[in-house]
């Protein structure tokens, strides 16, 4: 039976273990000075040498070679170790062995002398997992063991381990392995395997395992059984449900060019495709931070790892985006892989984190204010000093929606004018605006990030996405008029009449009164004749809302009067 290659290359010296220099020199020095600490603690990413780095230790510690060549891998104790044999190599796995009953097991037998070698060595992997009474009982026996006893604990989670257990530890942080070395151990191996494979396909397996040596030495296994002699890229991406770099490349370009249609037509083709859109969002993410380091550094050695043509696309492009928008974008599709990861609608949530980075943050538009036509006349300015600055990522909110004033340069006679410069329209036939309730305003936009997060907890990411985009918001009496920009999508999304009451209700909490939504496109949210006429009755059909809002947010009882 054929054994799988991360555990046929596993390492077997301290030479072998790749790129935990640090951890190694020091470990060797300590044996070679007779300084071995009784407990060590092993910490860093999964597949990085934790446990191998332990079991080398303990072959060291045992071989019978001299001591500049321990361990030998040639002596009864390290061949023994090597073929799982070894009787004082006791390895435990706490995910499953993580009772205090099982540490007092362990206490009773840790007196006992070592029957073959001159150690025994105690390996509790994810050692994290153990209860707390568990850590309580193993705390004495790992303070002050028995001079034959040595404890290896590994964890990918240190945070998790209590301080008096680590306080009693020599501690080791196991770092993820640089892609150029990940490379370098794949060549080798792929070679020693009689198989040959492209720097480029070693490349993005290297970069896919993220710093995982384990996960790199698996996917090149699966690679080699693909029936090829030549591993190549294209293999690498139809496996690991990557796509290629022309596909990022066209991304981004969409997003420098906010060119929505093509970015959606894109992100379609993918799904039709059967590309790993979390896979893509990585890509994507990996890409737009290369763009973030030539924007704010020029510097293409820190790109390194990178061939050349895809440093000279990133320069390119660099150029023909802000570095405002590349962080924004970054921080946002970096937000979405986890959303993405837990969704039934993948294509949906990339979709929307699309046209939210192609609109980017929103911008505070100016307020607002009339203008006295004795100002307007004489060219001076009315804007007042002291305006309040807009929250980041809320929607432009005005105060007022007044409309300013223009001197007829024949009569004399002030005339309203909106604030393009056009002339107001005569009323329409349902009533002039009601007034802007500009405390209302004020709230909202103080309280717009704080909105936006209970939206997410309670409707969910998508909702949140789409009222992302809101670019004006205007509130009068019992109804918020929200104006969407160009985003026709996040508009009827929102319209949608069961999700925009959800929203209703949320807001309602800030402004504590019932409210209803309205949602416009267009950059200004305007209020219309009909929003005076847009109260909020009991005469409605169905449960009147007041009353809701007042049960279940005033905690107000109803009774029947006779």
């Amino acid at each position: 039976m054929a054994q799988a290659l991360y555990r046929k290359w596993r390492s077997q010296t301290f030479d072998e273990v790749v790129g935990q220099t640090h951890v190694t020199q020091t470990l060797r020095n300590a044996l070679r000075d007779g300084r071995v600490a009784h407990a060590y603690l092993f910490s860093g990413p999964r597949g990085t040498g934790k446990t191998s780095t332990a079991r080398i230790l303990a072959k060291a510690l045992n071989c019978t070679a001299e001591e500049g060549q321990r361990p030998c891998n040639e002596c009864p104790t390290c061949v023994a170790i090597n073929e799982g044999r070894m009787i004082d190599l006791i390895e435990i796995d706490a995910a499953s062995n993580n009772s205090v009953d099982d540490v007092r097991d362990l206490r009773e037998k840790v007196g006992f002398r070592p029957s073959e070698g001159r150690f025994k060595v105690y390996i509790i992997d994810e050692v994290h997992m153990l209860s707390a009474a568990a850590f309580n009982a193993l705390l004495k026996t790992l303070e002050e063991p028995p001079p034959h006893t040595r404890f290896v604990l590994a964890t990918t989670e240190p945070h998790k381990i209590p301080a008096t257990i680590i306080s009693r530890c020599q501690r080791f942080d196991f770092r993820r392995i640089p892609v150029p070395e990940i490379v370098d151990h794949l060549q080798t191996i792929a070679e020693a395997e009689g198989f040959s494979a492209e720097g480029d396909a070693l490349t993005a397996i290297a970069r896919s395992s993220q710093g995982c040596m384990r996960d790199a030495v698996s996917l090149l296994d699966q690679m080699l059984s693909y029936g090829a002699e030549t591993v190549t890229l294209n293999q690498v991406q139809q496996v690991i449900g990557a796509v290629g770099g022309q596909s990022i490349v066209e991304m981004v370009q969409a997003l420098a060019d906010k060119d929505v249609a093509g970015g959606l037509r894109l992100i379609q083709k993918l799904v039709v495709d059967g590309a790993n859109l979390i896979e893509f969002d990585h890509q994507l993410v990996e890409y737009l931070r290369g763009i973030m380091v030539l924007q704010l550094t020029g510097d293409a050695a820190l790109l390194s790892d990178l061939p050349g043509e895809v440093i000279t696309r990133m320069q390119g492009q660099a150029k023909a985006m802000d570095h405002a928008r590349t962080l924004y974008a970054i921080k946002h599709f970096s937000d979405a892989i986890a959303d993405i990861k837990n969704s039934n609608q993948p294509q949906l949530l990339l979709e929307l984190t699309f046209i939210e980075c192609v609109q980017g943050p929103a911008q505070p538009m100016a307020v607002a204010v009339p203008v006295p036509a004795q100002t307007a006349a004489t060219g001076m300015s009315a804007t007042p000093s002291g305006t309040p600055s807009g929250t980041p990522n809320a929607p432009a909110m005005r105060s007022q929606q007044a409309p300013s004033t223009r001197v007829d340069q024949k009569t004399g006679e002030a005339a309203a004018t909106s604030q393009n410069g056009a002339a107001e329209v005569e009323e329409s036939e349902s009533g002039p605006p009601p007034p802007m309730d500009e405390n209302a305003v004020e709230t909202l936009r103080r309280e717009w990030n704080n909105f936006l997060n209970e939206v997410k907890a309670e409707s969910g990411i998508k909702t949140q996405a789409a009222l992302r985009a809101v670019r004006d918001l205007a509130v009068a009496d019992q109804t918020v008029v929200m104006a969407f920009g160009i985003n026709t999508f996040a508009k009827d999304m929102i319209s949608e009449p069961k999700l925009r009451n959800e929203v209703a209700g949320i807001m309602g909490k800030y402004l504590s009164r019932a409210v209803k939504l309205e949602c416009q496109l267009g950059e200004e949210a305007k209020l219309t004749g009909l929003a005076a006429n847009n109260s909020i009755s009991s005469s409605d059909d169905g449960p009147d809302p007041l009353v809701e809002f007042a049960v279940s947010d005033l905690g107000a009882e109803v009774s029947d009067s006779d």
